[in-house]
C-alpha cells in the first residue's frame, strides 16, 4: 500500500470515527444493561411471573384471557395477544383507547395463561428509559435513523481499520504491546490488539443494529404492499358484526402452520391486520426459527383462514438481526462473551479518541513508525 493510499483510509478512519465516537459510546453503555434486560426486570420486580403449577395443568381459553385483560382496563380494545416465549406461563395483552390507537397510548400487563390473573405491568421500569437511550434517544423515528446513520459511519470505521492494520503492524508480531515510556504507543497498540480481537463483533452488532433502525420503514413496506395483497378481496366489504372466538382463531392457525405455534395475534382494525381480519403471526421451536414469523390472515366473524405468505427477505432479515445485536439467543454463556466484547468495544473507541487528542497536542509522528503511518494513529 502505499503512502498515498494510507494517508486516504486513515482520514477516513480518522473522521468516521471521531464524528460517531460519543453515539457510539452511548449505544455500547447502553447495550451493557440490555443484555442482561430480562435479568434485571426480575431482580428489580419488574417482570411479573407467574405462580408454579403441577404438570398437567390445563391452560385457560384464550377468550377468557381476553376477557380478563378488558375486565382490567375497562373502556378500552384489545390490540393485540401475545404468547411470550422465554416465560411459558404468561400471556401478554395490549389494550389501547382504539384497535388502530397510538403505540405510546397501549397498555402491556402480563397475565397468567393458567389461571387468567392480571400478574401487572410489562415494560416498565429503569430499563425502559435504558432503552429508549440506545433505540431512539427520546427522539422517535428521527432518533432511530440519526443513531443508524451513526451505526454505518462505525462500519466504515471498521473497514478502514482493517485496511490499515496491516500496513501499520507488518513490522510487529501479532499482539504486541511495546515496552516505551510513551503512553501513547502503548494505547496505540491496545486500540489495535483489541479493534482486531473485536472486528468481527463490532461489525455484526453494528450491521444488526443498522437493520433494527429501519424496522418501522420495513413494516410500512410490508403493510401497503403484502398485506394490502392480502386483504384487497375484502376491500368493499363492510366490517363483521361479531367477532370469532380467539380459541377458534388460534386452533385454526396452528392447523394452517403444521409444526409452528402462535407468536401473537393482531386483531382487526390495529395495524397488522385489517378491518375485516385477525392476523396470527406464528413461530417455530427452534432457535432460529422462533424468530422468523409466518403471518396468516383470518376472518374475523368465522375465523376461516383467508390468507398465508411467508414474509419478504427484508423483514426475515430484520427478525434474525434482533437476536444476534443483543446476543439473546444462546443463554448465559453467550450473554457473557457479549458484555466482554462490548467492554472491549469501549476501550478501542475510548483510546482512538484519546489518541487523536494526544496526536493533536503532540502535533509530530512518532519515529518507531513506518513511513506514512503517521495517519494511522489519528
Amino acid at each position: 500500500m502505499t503512502a498515498r493510499s494510507v494517508r486516504w483510509w486513515s482520514i477516513i478512519h480518522r473522521w468516521t470515527s471521531l464524528v460517531s465516537t460519543i453515539f457510539l459510546l452511548l449505544l455500547c453503555l447502553t447495550g451493557l444493561p440490555l443484555i442482561f434486560h430480562h435479568e434485571i426486570d426480575e431482580l428489580l420486580g419488574y417482570a411479573p411471573k407467574p405462580e408454579p403449577v403441577q404438570a398437567g395443568t390445563p391452560k385457560v381459553s384464550v377468550d377468557r384471557i381476553a376477557e380478563a385483560a378488558l375486565a382490567g382496563d375497562p373502556g378500552k380494545q384489545l390490540q393485540y395477544i401475545a404468547w411470550d416465549k422465554d416465560e411459558p406461563g404468561a400471556v401478554i395483552a395490549y389494550t389501547n383507547y382504539a384497535a388502530n390507537g397510538k403505540p405510546d397510548d397501549a397498555v402491556v400487563r402480563a397475565l397468567d395463561s393458567y389461571s387468567g390473573k392480571l400478574l401487572g405491568p410489562v415494560g416498565t421500569g429503569p430499563m425502559l428509559v435504558v432503552l429508549k437511550l440506545h433505540t431512539d434517544m427520546f427522539a422517535g423515528q428521527p432518533g432511530k435513523l440519526f443513531l443508524g446513520g451513526m451505526g454505518l459511519l462505525f462500519l466504515i470505521a471498521i473497514v478502514s481499520g482493517v485496511v490499515l492494520y496491516w500496513p501499520f503492524t507488518r513490522r510487529l508480531p501479532f499482539g504486541t504491546i511495546r515496552q516505551t515510556n510513551s503512553l501513547r504507543i502503548k494505547w496505540l497498540d491496545w486500540h489495535n490488539l483489541l479493534g482486531v480481537i473485536t472486528v468481527v463483533w463490532a461489525s455484526v452488532v453494528s450491521a444488526t443494529g443498522v437493520i433494527n433502525t429501519w424496522a418501522e420503514p420495513m413494516l410500512d413496506q410490508w403493510r401497503t404492499t403484502e398485506l394490502a395483497s392480502m386483504v384487497a378481496p375484502y376491500a368493499n366489504k363492510p366490517p363483521g358484526s361479531r367477532m370469532a372466538s380467539l380459541d377458534k382463531i388460534v386452533e385454526n392457525a396452528t392447523k394452517a402452520a403444521p409444526g409452528m405455534e402462535v407468536a401473537f395475534i393482531a386483531f382487526p382494525g390495529t395495524p397488522f391486520s385489517s378491518s375485516h381480519h385477525f392476523a396470527a403471526f406464528m413461530r417455530g421451536d427452534q432457535p432460529l426459527t422462533s424468530r422468523l414469523l409466518k403471518p396468516i390472515l383470518l376472518d374475523g366473524e368465522t375465523a376461516a383462514v383467508a390468507d398465508t405468505r411467508d414474509l419478504p427477505f427484508y423483514l426475515k432479515a430484520l427478525f434474525i438481526s434482533q437476536p444476534l445485536h443483543f446476543g439473546d439467543y444462546g443463554g448465559m454463556p453467550l450473554k457473557i462473551v457479549w458484555v466482554l466484547l462490548d467492554g472491549f468495544t469501549i476501550v478501542v473507541i475510548g483510546s482512538g479518541l484519546y489518541l487523536y487528542i494526544a496526536r493533536r497536542r503532540k502535533g509530530r509522528s512518532v519515529k518507531p513508525y513506518p513511513a506514512g503511518a503517521r495517519e494511522l494513529i489519528g
